[in-house]
């Protein structure tokens, strides 16, 4: 039986625990990320599915006043108050459910989401987004990104990243799971899944939740300086659209 995502973090949370770049993701798509989110200084910062807390740390580390990481993982959560401890941030981290958020009056600058929303349905990832409204403050932001959804369509399903869709088409793959894996520059490759929708399910979720503005979004890919400096790794990749990042402002 394949596992939930609960599940499949809570049994690989130790493999996602770093210090620095490992994942293919960590440099194609985070560093792209981290730059929609703009000056964070000073700035109350959420961070969605943060796992073991490698963009929270981020966060805290370009100068947030506060930030919070929430996480369906437990043993994930585990992993990044350890990290916490250690080496200290001043960074709470909570276990919670993205589509039932439990803040209070809390109000933040930003929301942070990475490859979090690639684990919902579209009715989920709607309620998700309902929730991240409620939490934004006046003038806020709401940065987020996903596998792009045309990549498990566009080739072989093979490393170093890919998801398995069985011979499902674009459209008639909406909301079905798929298996996939994600290569490590460094360690074991690490499981990952997406529950695909088209790119129009993502425009539709956000104007049905109060995201009335026309968002910034950015195709993201392999760079001249990933080629360069591990072309065994990146090559297979190369000119292909991986992730899909988007920016709201409210």
């Amino acid at each position: 039986m394949a596992l939930n995502t609960e599940q499949l973090y809570d049994q690989n949370a130790g493999f996602w625990s770093r210090t620095k770049p490992t994942s293919i993701s960590d440099f194609t798509g985070r560093p792209a990320v981290f730059d929609l989110c703009g000056d964070v200084r000073g700035q109350r910062v959420l961070d969605l599915g943060c796992g073991e807390g490698y963009c929270t740390r981020e966060m805290a580390r370009r100068g947030a006043r506060t930030t919070i990481g929430i996480d369906l993982s437990g043993a994930m959560i585990e992993q990044a108050r350890k990290r916490e401890q250690s080496h200290p941030l001043g960074i709470e981290y909570r276990r919670g459910d993205a589509t039932s958020l439990e803040l209070g009056e809390t109000r933040f600058d930003l929301v942070l989401a990475v490859f979090v929303f690639s684990y919902m349905t579209t009715s989920e990832m709607e309620r998700a987004f309902s929730q991240i409204r409620r939490v934004l403050a006046d003038g806020g932001r709401f940065v987020f990104a996903v596998p792009h959804p045309g990549l498990p369509f566009m080739r072989e399903q093979r490393p170093p990243f890919y998801f398995d869709t069985r011979g499902d088409g674009y459209f008639s793959g909406l909301d079905r799971r798929y298996e996939g894996q994600i290569d490590c520059v460094e360690g074991p490759s690490l499981p990952v899944h997406l529950v695909h929708k088209p790119l129009e399910c993502y425009f539709d979720a956000l104007a049905r939740t109060g995201f009335d503005r026309m968002p910034l979004v950015r195709e993201l890919r392999v760079l001249a300086a990933h080629l360069a400096e591990r072309p065994d790794v990146f090559a297979p990749i190369a000119d292909l659209p991986l992730h899909l990042a988007f920016r709201l402002d409210v």
